[in-house]
């Protein structure tokens, strides 16, 4: 049976999704097809590097001819994780987020398109709606209103495969998830950077007055309805994901505090960013009604188990705050990753 691609297989969602597979489904291999970029470590899945049904192949999803190179060779899906994510970086710059979440985007549906790959599956974010006031949910119809170059990027993409969808008739389905949590998550991120912070005893950066609501779900719940929807959603439809679990910012650092048993004088209350969304919150009733998914991991006794898990990998949290991982790919592949 042909493999499935799974793209951005090495980050945090990408490589939890992949492990997700290997172990619930013993009939699928995979391709991991990454770029290995700041936020893609080859050590998410060092363990899995011998398995037969794992390959990872070293690629750039905006390069065609490796695109193409590894979707002629046969597969059963394309299931596009890759993404540049981080809302602060595309501030900065969002020239990497156009080329990774647009153009890749479409060298990927063309690719899909040329070879009859049977299903692509666009991994998204809700991000694209924009913000919520005090009410309200988002829901599959919600209109796209993107507030940050990041989230503007991945609305494109999601455009990009609608179109391609309406005009060639491809197979595609798109999910929009609310934010993740669990292990492998660069400590860039909220989560993962508080509790490494807090770990060291150093204090932790929150935006505003850290009354910005956020809805979380566990990355292996958001694997489960991934596994669920390339397989069984509706071609042509969005399918929303979330945690029922919305959280202020403080709200969350004060349940971080509490589990690290650390003391509340390690926030430091920073600048705001520009443009920071105050609210998301997800109606997923849609994916519960048609596929029968629920998010099944308590939050606080997933952010117990997420704690533990950086307490158990120093030497991976080590290799990313050195930049021992970048040092690797540049021996290995003559350049250090963007």
């Amino acid at each position: 049976m042909d493999p499935v691609l799974v793209t951005g297989g090495c980050g945090f969602i990408g490589s939890n999704f992949i492990r997700y597979l290997l172990t619930t489904d013993p009939e699928i291999s995979v391709i991991n097809f990454d770029q290995l970029t700041y936020a893609g470590n080859l050590a998410n899945l060092a363990d899995l590097a011998d398995h037969p049904r794992y390959r990872f192949v070293h690629g750039d999803i905006a390069d065609r001819t490796a695109v193409r190179r590894v979707v002629s060779a046969g597969v059963r899906a394309i299931l596009n994780f890759a993404a540049e994510s981080h809302v602060d970086r595309s501030i900065h710059d969002s020239s990497p987020f156009i080329r990774t979440n647009v153009l890749g985007t479409q060298v990927l549906l063309d690719a899909a398109r040329e070879f009859g790959v049977p299903r692509f599956l666009q991994v998204s974010t809700d991000e694209v709606y924009g913000s919520l006031g005090e009410t309200g949910l988002f829901t599959e119809e919600t209109p796209l209103a993107p507030n940050s170059p990041y989230s503007a990027s991945k609305a494109a993409g999601d455009l990009l495969v609608r179109s391609y969808v309406h005009t060639f008739k491809l197979p595609a389905v798109i999910t929009r998830c609310s934010n993740n949590y669990g292990p492998y998550q660069f400590p860039e991120k909220l989560i993962p950077l508080f509790i490494t912070n807090l770990l060291a005893d150093q204090p932790v950066p929150v935006y505003g007055d850290g009354l910005n609501v956020r809805d979380w779900i566990h990355v292996r719940d958001h694997c489960a309805a991934l596994d669920l929807v390339w397989r069984h959603g509706r071609v042509g439809e969005v399918y929303n994901i979330g945690g029922r679990c919305e959280k202020t910012n403080l709200e969350l650092t004060y349940t971080l505090l509490d589990i690290l048993n650390k003391p509340r004088s390690l926030i430091r209350f920073v600048k705001d960013r520009p443009g920071h969304d105050r609210r998301y919150a997800i109606d997923c009733s849609k994916i519960e009604r048609e596929l029968g998914w629920r998010p099944r991991i308590p939050f606080i006794e997933g952010l117990r188990e997420t704690v533990q898990w950086y307490i158990d990998h120093p030497e991976w949290v080590a290799s990313i705050r050195t930049g021992e991982y970048l040092r690797y790919y540049e021996k290995q592949y003559g350049r250090l990753a963007c």
